[in-house]
């Protein structure tokens, strides 16, 4: 994958929902906003419950006012490798109710690239995610 030298960041306005992974932010309510507009646009699909909860710090009288029909937000993050980036008290929740899968909306890397707020963490995430392919071919997958 090559640096594309036009790149232009998401916007970032007030309000706006992001997940951030070191440098690396995304603006996870533009991809909202992108589901809403071209909803055929970016794979759905079930996942597995199992596949998606991590015990991790999340607030926990929130999990109890969330819409567990609401479809959550994967990422590609490696080859193959898709991460949970909006949803976590979704997927709180359908553990807690032994709900044993969700809908998932699934970005692959060429779509959820463009909602990385920085050129700079653009610029890297493509260095990121080379080295990760060079990864994936050197252990034959």
């Amino acid at each position: 994958m090559k640096v594309d030298k036009s790149f232009v960041p998401c916007s970032v306005a007030d309000g706006d929902e992001m997940y951030a992974n070191g440098i690396f932010v995304f603006n996870i309510t533009k991809m909202i906003e992108c589901l809403g507009a071209d909803p055929d646009g970016i794979a759905l699909e079930s996942v597995a419950v199992s596949d998606l909860w991590e015990s991790s710090s999340i607030n926990e009288p929130h999990v109890d006012s969330v819409d567990v029909s609401k479809p959550v937000i994967m990422a590609e993050i490696a080859p193959g490798k898709y991460n949970l980036i909006d949803g976590n008290h979704r997927v709180a929740k359908a553990c807690k109710m032994g709900i044993k899968s969700v809908q998932a909306y699934r970005f692959n890397v060429q779509q959820h690239m463009r909602f990385l707020t920085d050129s700079k963490a653009y610029a890297t995430y493509v260095e990121y995610w080379n080295s990760k392919l060079k990864d994936f071919k050197s252990d034959g997958s």
